[in-house]
């Protein structure tokens, strides 16, 4: 192998496919990142069994070849290399790598590329496809809620269903619910189900480059996987097995009151009631007050406490239709939701303090959340 290539794509492209180095592993080859000429490309590639990111950047090919590099080693050194053409050849008896760029010279001892797991690959033509900057956002609304405890595996990841033009993502950690709802561009021949690990579907959205480019998915049956490539970029994963909980069971068919307030205010008051909740259980107590008259405005209270430190009150303006009532939310589990609604306003149904409250973006019917109340003592 003889290539030359620029210090800033090369670096660029270790940043992209490193996340998916192991960095325990009794496989000393699952450290390294596969170096390889591809097409007139240059193609590399970080595997950790579950999941494998490849990426492709321009490289002039002076000849074909192959190794396998050691990860934190390559993107250190690359690193550290100013931005310019840097000269790259492989010694293949002695698997040696050598790197030339300016005044530097140095020799990296490689693993063979025979060694390295076979990682899938996706005709362009398979895939479902669906629009990057919409996948981002679709993702970004979904997999916070997913569950971090690996006791419960099929939670630690996202539901992902394709039926006729309409993909649906749901997580849930026991605790809330988040589901998002898209529109494709074409139907889908056979629905389509599987249950992706929300850290995939994180650095999916981490690495992909916005604007109108499209990601192509694909879920070959019989490998248990799913693959995502964009023009660039492939990502596979390893899907989770089990029955993911019907999530249609936990969302609220009614509410008795629907507070409309603003994104931005309600985000800016839980940030404040959790600076002293934090201390806490994380409380924050929601105090809904319609106003003395049918169809004048009411108020929301928020406030958060803390035994040490101190207690925060901050009271909106707020369209009202029901009830007064007072619940508890865990106020973290609130920002996090707010932080990912785009709308600048949401409403928010609830029924009573034991009962879980809705929130759902004014103006778009394609995302919900549900979470749960927590109790306020006395």
């Amino acid at each position: 192998m003889k290539i030359s290539v620029l210090q800033e794509n090369l670096a660029h492209g270790l940043s992209i496919v490193s996340r998916a180095v192991s960095p325990r592993s009794t496989l000393p080859v699952l450290a390294n990142i596969l170096v390889a000429t591809d097409d007139g490309r240059l193609r590399l590639s970080a595997t950790n069994l579950e999941m494998g990111i490849t990426c492709w950047i321009g490289a002039k090919i002076e000849e074909e070849g192959s190794t396998t590099v050691p990860a934190r080693t390559f993107t250190d050194l690359v690193s550290t290399i100013p931005p310019a053409k840097t000269d790259i050849s492989l010694h293949e008896p002695t698997q040696t790598l050598n790197i030339k760029s300016g005044s530097l010279n140095t020799d990296i001892k490689c693993i063979d590329a025979q060694e390295f797991p076979p990682m899938p690959t996706l005709l362009m033509e398979e895939g479902i496809e669906i629009n990057v900057a919409d996948f981002k956002e679709i993702i970004k609304q979904v997999v916070f809620a997913a569950s971090h405890d690996e006791a419960r595996p099929i939670l630690t990841g996202v539901l992902l269903t394709v039926e006729d033009n309409i993909l649906t993502l749901a997580a849930a950690d026991g605790f809330r619910l988040s589901v998002r709802k898209a529109q494709l561009s074409s139907s889908v021949p056979a629905p389509v189900k599987a249950v992706i690990p929300a850290r995939a579907l994180s650095e999916l959205a981490r690495i992909s480059n916005d604007g109108s480019e499209v990601i192509s998915m694909a879920l070959p049956p019989e490998r248990g996987q799913v693959i995502f490539r964009t023009k660039d970029i492939e990502l596979s994963s390893q899907l989770i097995e089990g029955t993911f909980p019907d999530y249609q069971q936990i969302i609220p068919k009614d509410f008795q009151s629907r507070t409309i307030l603003s994104t931005a205010s309600f985000l800016k008051s839980c940030k404040q009631a959790e600076i002293f909740a934090r201390e806490g259980s994380l409380i924050a107590q929601v105090n809904i007050r319609p106003g003395p008259e049918e169809n004048s405005p009411g108020e929301v209270e928020i406030s958060g406490q803390s035994e040490e430190t101190g207690s925060s009150q901050a009271v909106m303006d707020a369209t009202i239709d029901g009830e007064d009532i007072i619940i508890a939310f865990n106020v973290r589990y609130l920002r996090e939701v707010l932080d990912v609604i785009g709308t600048p306003n949401v409403a928010l149904e609830t029924s009573k303090p034991t009962s879980p409250g809705v929130i759902r973006p004014v103006g778009n019917d394609n995302f919900l959340h549900v979470i749960m109340p927590m109790h306020l003592g006395n």
